[in-house]
């Protein structure tokens, strides 16, 4: 595909550009100045600014720079299999834009502008996973700021097939100290830090002084990420994803990443809407959806979410 230049509009704009690496990136603009940029590679996520340009996704300062790998953080998807590399994982392949420059200016009745994508299994993936699909990602810019993923798969295999997904979404916060997450009281979760034994959450809220990685099981469709210091609430809706993973590496784990500065774990926080306890299986010709929508708005205006603090639960070492 070639390099095309900017295709404006009164509402927003989409423009295709070359990422650091080389590889094709979507800009998507709304008239406030708020954007998204979406990789080629990956059909991920790597940045999202809101109408001030401050970046909302966080993305490490010692990311690797590859045409064949994803930077970590953004928004990545992951199919067919959570956190394992192979087997066609879709966030490694290059994904193409389903339609012809002309119809980059694209926006729908509501006024968002957006980017579809497309992704086909090539004759070597289907050697590690054999499964043909059609995978298509529509990445959406509202006139609001606000921003959308939803991933279409369809079976076009002769026979059944299961997969597990997630959107890994990398939230960009002040200190991981100054942040606590609502909505996911009461329900039951895995704890990969305990050989994936089940608990259930006691408190009111959550918040963070050492490393987590759990999976959340029959969450609700809305939960809400507050920052105090920036005073700011990222509320992430969802449907057809009935699991939400919590991670954060803490100091020790992000020492021994190598791509990952030392202290950046202070800086994020992974919130992924996902679905990965109960795998989903499609009959041949069948289609899942999978949407996630996030907003931000000032935390003084999330009044959905105002459980007592004296309920909170921090995570500690064990």
């Amino acid at each position: 595909m070639g390099h095309y230049a900017p295709v404006w509009d009164h509402r927003a704009s989409v423009e295709v550009t070359k990422d650091p690496s080389g590889m094709n990136q979507v800009t998507l603009r709304n008239p406030k100045g708020a954007s998204v940029q979406v990789s080629l590679l990956g059909g991920q996520v790597t940045s999202w600014r809101n109408d001030r340009g401050e970046e909302l996704l966080f993305t490490s300062s010692k990311g690797i720079v590859k045409s064949s790998k994803a930077v970590r953080g953004g928004i990545s998807v992951f199919f067919p299999q959570y956190g394992v590399e192979q087997h066609g994982s879709a966030r490694n392949k290059n994904w193409t834009i389903e339609d012809d420059a002309p119809s980059l200016n694209s926006f729908d009745t509501q006024g968002k502008s957006f980017v579809d994508l497309l992704l086909k299994p090539s004759e070597d993936d289907l050697k590690f996973w054999p499964h043909a699909f059609e995978f298509r990602l529509r990445v959406s810019l509202a006139s609001d700021g606000s921003l959308s993923l939803i991933s279409r798969i369809r079976n076009i295999n002769g026979k059944p097939f299961s997969f597990s997904f997630a959107y890994q979404t990398y939230f960009s916060v002040s200190d991981i100290s100054e942040v606590r997450l609502e909505g996911l009281e009461t329900l039951d979760y895995r704890d990969n830090l305990c050989k994936k034994e089940l608990f259930t959450e006691q408190g009111d809220a959550i918040t963070f002084e050492a490393e987590i990685d759990r999976v959340y099981h029959s969450s609700p469709n809305c939960i809400a990420v507050l920052d105090h210091e920036r005073k700011r609430t990222y509320l992430i809706r969802k449907e057809g994803l009935p699991d939400i993973v919590l991670w954060n590496p803490w100091e020790k784990k992000s020492r021994a990443m190598v791509d990952l500065g030392d202290t950046e774990y202070r800086k994020m926080l992974c919130v992924d809407g996902a679905a990965i306890e109960k795998p989903i299986t499609l009959k041949p010709g069948k289609e899942w959806t999978g949407r996630v929508e996030l907003v931000v708005v000032p935390s003084t205006l999330c009044s959905d979410f105002s459980p007592s603090k004296s309920g909170q639960k921090r995570f500690r070492n064990r």
